[in-house]
């Protein structure tokens, strides 16, 4: 296990550069100007804008930017454009509130997502299924910000019930902080896990039709044992193994944010990050986001890997 797992971090690498290079040349092509505020304030001489941009290394030739971003990036000394502050800051003040929303939302979704995706398959054509497949096929199609609307427009505008726009902090102590910021969180973490719950409700009962129709449930099943065993043990741990890849390809998107859900409900998070950088062209911050993305693809698919052995012992690495 150990020799596989030290094998997939080292094909990683070459790929994460080729990742890394695509994104960089591609940001480094888009239109647009970080120091397009400048060019617009007639107060700036044009040899000051100038300068800025040499000071920058906006002049320089893509490949050379390339390789000041990785220095940077490898040392911890990377500034947006924007604020002139460090990119890690930027990060670590949007970071915990995408971790609270996304994080609850991921959650939340799995706790709805496998328990009716197991009954669904159990009870198969029933009117349980009928109702449960329905509904999942109009989460999965709905997309995020018709259902926030949606939500926003009854919720907040006909009932008054819940704010539509989320400005707690983590920071923030005291019962009545906390009880602000859980109804300001409703909504969003609702909309993301409504659609995720549809998602992977899909595949848990597909998987689970697969496995409950299989030899080895049978063979449970003439020992004797009871049904929920039969399910629990036997049916829903194998029905689990390609459950796990959906869910492992899932789970960057909770550290990196829900970039529509956050414009939506104006949710300090990392997704409102990325949206605001790509307007004002902040690289540094826009090519900080992704590549940690791509990062996090590539570690939760080795961990998905890992937890298939776990999940099915008769699954050896080497």
């Amino acid at each position: 296990m150990t020799t596989y797992i030290i094998r997939r971090l080292i094909t990683a690498i070459p790929t994460l550069i080729a990742i890394s290079m695509v994104i960089f040349s591609i940001l480094a092509l888009a239109p647009g100007d970080p120091l397009s505020d400048l060019a617009l304030n007639p107060s700036v001489p044009p040899e000051v804008r100038q300068r800025i941009r040499k000071n920058l290394g906006l002049e320089d030739p893509i490949p050379v930017q390339y390789t000041k971003w990785v220095k940077s990036t490898v040392s911890g000394d990377l500034y947006s454009y924007r604020t002139r502050g460090p990119v890690s800051d930027l990060i670590k003040q949007r970071l915990p509130t995408t971790l609270y929303i996304s994080g609850s939302a991921f959650l939340l979704s799995l706790l709805i997502a496998i328990p009716i995706g197991v009954l669904s398959a159990v009870k198969q054509y029933s009117i349980f299924d009928n109702v449960a497949t329905t509904l999942a096929f109009i989460g999965f199609s709905l997309p995020t910000f018709c259902t926030g609307l949606f939500f926003i427009l009854i919720f907040t505008i006909k009932l008054g019930w819940l704010p539509s726009i989320y400005h707690s902090t983590l920071q923030e102590q005291g019962f009545a902080a906390v009880r602000e910021r859980i109804r300001e969180s409703i909504m969003p973490i609702m909309v993301l896990a409504l659609f995720q719950a549809a998602t992977f409700m899909r595949f848990v009962r597909a998987s689970m039709l697969e496995s409950i129709h299989q030899d080895y449930v049978r063979t449970a099943r003439s020992k004797g044992l009871t049904e929920r065993s039969v399910i629990g043990r036997h049916a829903l741990r194998n029905a689990l193994i390609p459950v796990v890849t959906i869910v492992a390809l899932a789970l960057p998107g909770v550290i990196t944010g829900a970039v529509i859900t956050e414009q939506i409900f104006k949710v300090p998070g990392m997704g409102q990050l990325l949206i605001s950088s790509i307007n004002n062209n902040d690289t540094p911050v826009v090519m900080t986001i992704t590549f940690m993305f791509s990062v996090l693809v590539v570690i939760f698919n080795l961990i998905a890997d890992v937890v298939y052995g776990v999940v099915d012992p008769r699954i050896k690495y080497s």
